[in-house]
């Protein structure tokens, strides 16, 4: 067993493990990458406040997201395809991150469907929702989560259109892969996880195949994927599939005070500091440096979380500390994933829990509900001043 002890350990088994097209699907952005990039580097320019002679006994980084229970302000963010850095990498997420005590979020691109998370878990799991164009889909999937008695809806703003990203061209990224030459040499060393992936029936995307009209294979599925994405999400369609879902209601993709402040007014139950991690709009501000102009806005009228950049618990205690209530991993846990399947996103979990915890106690802070903006330095104008 490898001794890990960051989430970079992890990133390196997860490159040597899994198919060189699904790792780089996790590990890249668009464009020229720069907002990919700075999501994690602007963290590196805050700083922490070590104090002292504080007794450190009795911590406790439990507390609540969107009023549910948490043993940690974070929750795993959705990823697409998750069940190709690992075979029902999905169900193994989320089985970790519920024993573990921290919401999962499944995402309408994964392999495995809302019904087999569903059907491997005991607690309610959160479902991350692309809005199609189709209306019975779109109808169909909000009532398959409901089923399947999902906590709460995520809903993403920021992808009515895919930001291309040149290595997920370059790779022929596709669900199950298409077997060219390149990727029949990657295979070749990468047997453990082919082997897997013969033992598992699920290698399409679950939510979607034998779910929309005239898509019952992977070939009709992209064709559908491309043309389905809709591009006419307005806040007035927002409205209209808050009332639809009826329950708890996450808005993800906000990234300017002014969209934060009608976010808000939807009467949602939290917004999403994001930009999808990089992936979308190259050239915008990192989530971190994004978060301190959308506190100010939107005060206490909703609950603010944030997403993108996170790979380190130090990362969730300064996210913490600037204001957020919440956080999301998505590439951290995929490492894990993709390095050791189910143990290796519950290890990446202890990772990050293990570096808030300890970091928190030598800031001085016994609690995660006590943490705030004393326990930092950051830059003057780290939000910027842009003209």
């Amino acid at each position: 067993m490898p001794v890990i002890t960051n989430i970079n350990d992890l990133k390196r088994l997860h490159k040597r493990r899994t198919p060189k097209i699904f790792y780089d699907y996790c590990e890249s952005g668009s464009w020229t990458e720069q907002t990919f990039r700075e999501n994690t580097s602007d963290f590196d320019k805050i700083r922490l406040r070590q104090r002292v002679a504080v007794d450190m006994e009795g911590r406790s980084t439990a507390t609540k997201m969107i009023g549910q229970d948490v043993a940690m302000p974070v929750a795993l963010a959705p990823v697409g395809l998750t069940g190709m850095q690992r075979a029902d990498g999905e169900i193994k997420a989320a089985k970790a991150a519920e024993k573990f005590g921290v919401p999962f979020t499944l995402s309408t691109m994964s392999i495995c469907s809302i019904e087999d998370v569903a059907a491997n878990t005991t607690k309610p799991f959160w479902f991350q929702l692309y809005v199609m164009r189709d209306q019975d889909f779109l109808k169909n999937i909000i009532q398959r989560a409901k089923d399947a008695g999902v906590s709460a809806l995520v809903l993403t703003l920021d992808l009515q259109i895919l930001g291309q990203r040149h290595k997920d061209l370059k790779n022929g990224l596709s669900a199950p892969p298409k077997l060219t030459p390149a990727v029949l040499a990657d295979l070749a060393t990468k047997w453990t996880w082919g082997l897997e992936m013969l033992q598992t029936k699920r290698r399409g995307f679950g939510n979607i195949i034998g779910h929309a009209k005239n898509v019952d294979d992977p070939s009709s599925l992209f064709k559908w994927t491309a043309e389905q994405f809709d591009p006419r999400l307005d806040w007035g369609k927002i409205e209209a599939i808050k009332e639809m879902w009826g329950g708890p209601l996450i808005l993800k993709g906000v990234m300017e005070p002014e969209d934060a402040v009608i976010a808000a007014k939807t009467g949602c139950d939290a917004i999403v500091v994001s930009n999808h991690g990089g992936r979308q709009l190259d050239g915008a501000l990192s989530s971190i440096r994004a978060l301190p102009p959308i506190l100010d806005a939107v005060g206490d009228s909703v609950e603010v979380h944030l997403d993108s950049g996170i790979r380190s618990g130090q990362d969730v205690l300064k996210a913490i500390a600037m204001g957020a209530k919440g956080t999301y991993i998505g590439r951290a846990f995929i490492h894990g994933l993709g390095a050791m399947g189910e143990e290796g996103v519950t290890r990446a979990l202890e990772v990050i829990h293990k570096e808030m915890d300890i970091s928190m106690a030598l800031c001085g802070r016994k609690h995660i509900e006590d943490v705030d903006r004393d326990i930092l330095r950051v830059p003057e104008d780290f939000a910027g001043r842009w003209a």
